[in-house]
C-alpha cells in the first residue's frame, strides 16, 4: 500500500475530523500492522475504517465479535454435500471471513473483539503472528499482499466481554480513540440532518448544540456509568423534528425537546448502581439545566410547551 496524502486529505470530505486517526491508521497499514481500536461506542470506529478502505481500494470483510464466533464460523467448513459425494476436495470448501480475507488480502475488520470466545482469538494469534493458517484436510492458506486485522472493542468491561490478553496486545498497534468536539459532533448531526428525507421545521442552530451539550454532559454525570453517544443525538433531533409535525409545533419547544430526549437518551445511558433515581429523571435534569425549565414551572404553573431557551443564555 502506498502512502498517499491526497488520500488523506480526500477523507475530510467523508469523515468529520480525526486527522490524527486517520493518518496513525494509514500509517500502521502501510508498515503491515494490525490494530486495535479502543474506544466507547459511538466514536466512528466502524464508519473511519470503512471510509478509509473504500478510499485506499481496500476490500473489508466485516466480522461482528460475539459469543457465537468459533473458529469454525470464522475459517468455514466443507459442504457436507460434496464431501458425502467427493470426499474432501478444496472445492467444496465454504470459506469463512477468516480464510476469505486471507486469500483475497482484503482487511478483516472484527468488532468487539473483546467478546469473542478465547479459542477463537487463539487462532487470530497464529495468523497475526504467520501470516498463514492450516485448515484441516484443506492445506495452508497463505495471506495475500494487503491482508491486515483490523479489530475494535469498548475499553470499559461490560457484560459478555472479556480481557483481551497480553498475546493479542503484542501483535497490534493500538490506537485510542475517544469522543470528537463538541463543534464536531455539532457537524455529525448536521450532516445526518442534511441526508435526510424526512419533512420538518428548521432545526435551530441553538438546538442542535444544545442537544450535544445534553448528549455530552451524559457522560460525566455522577450517576451515570456509560453515557450516550452521538447517535443519541442525531436520534433526538430527528425523533424532535418528526414529532414537531405530528404536534404542529416546532422543534425547539420544551414538551418536544424534552419528549424526544427521553425516548431516544433513556436507553443509551447506564446508571450507576448506587443511583436512586431513574433514566428519565436524569435525562429531565439534564434537559433543564442546558435550555431551562419549561415556562411558568416556578410559579408552579403547567408546561404551556414554549421554546425552550438558547443554552448559550441560560
Amino acid at each position: 500500500m502506498r502512502l498517499d496524502r491526497s488520500t488523506i486529505e480526500a477523507l475530510g470530505g467523508r469523515v468529520v475530523g480525526r486527522r490524527r486517526e486517520i493518518e496513525l491508521i494509514v500509517a500502521a497499514l502501510a508498515a503491515e500492522r494490525h490494530i486495535l481500536l479502543e474506544g466507547p461506542p459511538g466514536t466512528g470506529k466502524s464508519t473511519l475504517l470503512r471510509a478509509l478502505a473504500h478510499a485506499l481500494g481496500l476490500e473489508f470483510t466485516f466480522v461482528e465479535g460475539n459469543a457465537e464466533l468459533t473458529p469454525a464460523r470464522l475459517v468455514g467448513h466443507f459442504d457436507p454435500s460434496q464431501v458425502l459425494e467427493e470426499g474432501y476436495r478444496p472445492d467444496g470448501f465454504v470459506d469463512g471471513p477468516l480464510v476469505s480475507a486471507l486469500r483475497n488480502g482484503s482487511l478483516l475488520y472484527i468488532e468487539e473483539i473483546n467478546r469473542v470466545p478465547e479459542e477463537t482469538l487463539n487462532l487470530l494469534i497464529t495468523v497475526m503472528s504467520e501470516g498463514e493458517l492450516h485448515v484441516p484436510r484443506l492445506g495452508l492458506v497463505r495471506a495475500g499482499a494487503g491482508f491486515r486485522l483490523v479489530a475494535a472493542m469498548h475499553p470499559f468491561d461490560a457484560v459478555g466481554t472479556a480481557r483481551i490478553s497480553a498475546a493479542v496486545y503484542d501483535r497490534v498497534c493500538r490506537l485510542a480513540m475517544g469522543y470528537q468536539s463538541a463543534a464536531e459532533e455539532a457537524s455529525i448531526v448536521q450532516a445526518h440532518l442534511d441526508g435526510a428525507a424526512a419533512e420538518g421545521p428548521p432545526v435551530p442552530h441553538p438546538f442542535l448544540a444544545g442537544v450535544v451539550e445534553v448528549v455530552r454532559a451524559t457522560r460525566n454525570h455522577p450517576e451515570i456509568r456509560v453515557g450516550s453517544s452521538v447517535r443519541g443525538a442525531i436520534d433526538l433531533v430527528r425523533v424532535a423534528t418528526s414529532l414537531a409535525v405530528l404536534r404542529g409545533g416546532r422543534t425547539d419547544e420544551y414538551g418536544v425537546g424534552l419528549d424526544a430526549a427521553l425516548v431516544s437518551l433513556s436507553g443509551r445511558i447506564r446508571l450507576h448502581e448506587a443511583s436512586g433515581r431513574s433514566a428519565e429523571e436524569i435525562v429531565t435534569e439534564l434537559w433543564n439545566q442546558t435550555f431551562g425549565p419549561p415556562a411558568g414551572a416556578a410559579e408552579g404553573e403547567p408546561d404551556d410547551s414554549s421554546k425552550v431557551s438558547d443554552p448559550g443564555k441560560s
